[in-house]
């Protein structure tokens, strides 16, 4: 069956796509919410054998559910692309609440046949001003340096997906790489609007650390350090802390 996206400017059909793992607490409501503000958009997610049944909640409430043989973001991310139906593909994490009017804000973007794809803003909480650097200095320099993370939701042709060759297999910042392979392949445009991105990362590792972790690992890639040193980095500074939070 195919899901055709109602918006005001296009009938393009839209593809979400939610790479999922240990998400119980949250995914039945994180759909419900996504569902009522993107109707009509075909609402894939692709679970990587979670332990704690989020797949089985997950039924019911998005329009596939597929069981991904092996755990990890880019490989679920890819097996959803390949049983996506859409001609856009519009990549999601479950922790993230989308805007209002978000697929009329893509088809906006998309009714521009140079433009191969695009992302959002995100918004984090207001305290600690910290939090800032994330939602607001950092996306001035992603733009510079070419970097987007998928918390930005991440969208694009599926012609351009193809040409980009997926999300490569890497041990981190696959959607980084990916962002910079889909930047080769026309233009990118961002909106405006807000993707309110959870803190629970933050949270958990404090937000200091983890905004200092991420703006290192940003420069560091930016100089060519190789991603399986970055990964090393990224254990360390923040899994690390994140395992020994009561």
């Amino acid at each position: 069956m195919r899901y055709r996206a109602k918006t005001e400017t296009s009938s393009m059909q839209v593809s979400i796509i939610i790479p999922v793992f240990n998400e119980a607490a949250l995914i039945r409501r994180f759909l419900l919410n996504l569902r009522e503000r993107t109707a009509g958009a075909e609402i894939i997610v692709v679970d990587g054998v979670s332990s704690d049944g989020t797949e089985h909640l997950a039924q019911g409430f998005c329009d596939r559910v597929i069981r991904s043989g092996e755990r990890g973001r880019a490989k679920q991310m890819n097996v959803g692309a390949e049983a996506a139906s859409g001609d856009v593909f519009w990549f999601l994490h479950a922790d993230a609440e989308v805007p209002p009017e978000s697929l009329n804000e893509i088809a906006r973007i998309m009714r521009d046949p140079k433009v191969c794809g695009g992302f959002f803003r995100i918004r984090l909480p207001t305290v600690p001003p910290v939090y800032r650097l994330t939602d607001g200095f950092a996306h001035y320099a992603g733009l510079l340096l070419r970097m987007r993370c998928g918390d930005h939701g991440i969208f694009c042709r599926r012609t351009a997906f193809v040409d980009a060759g997926g999300f490569p297999d890497v041990p981190l910042m696959e959607d980084v790489e990916f962002f910079r392979r889909l930047c080769c392949c026309g233009r990118i445009v961002h909106s405006n609007k807000r993707i309110e991105a959870s803190p629970r990362r933050y949270e958990a590792v404090g937000p200091a650390r983890l905004t200092f972790a991420y703006g290192l690992i940003a420069t560091l890639y930016a100089f060519g350090i190789p991603l399986s040193r970055l990964a090393q980095i990224y254990q360390r500074t923040c899994c690390a802390a994140e395992a020994t939070t009561p």
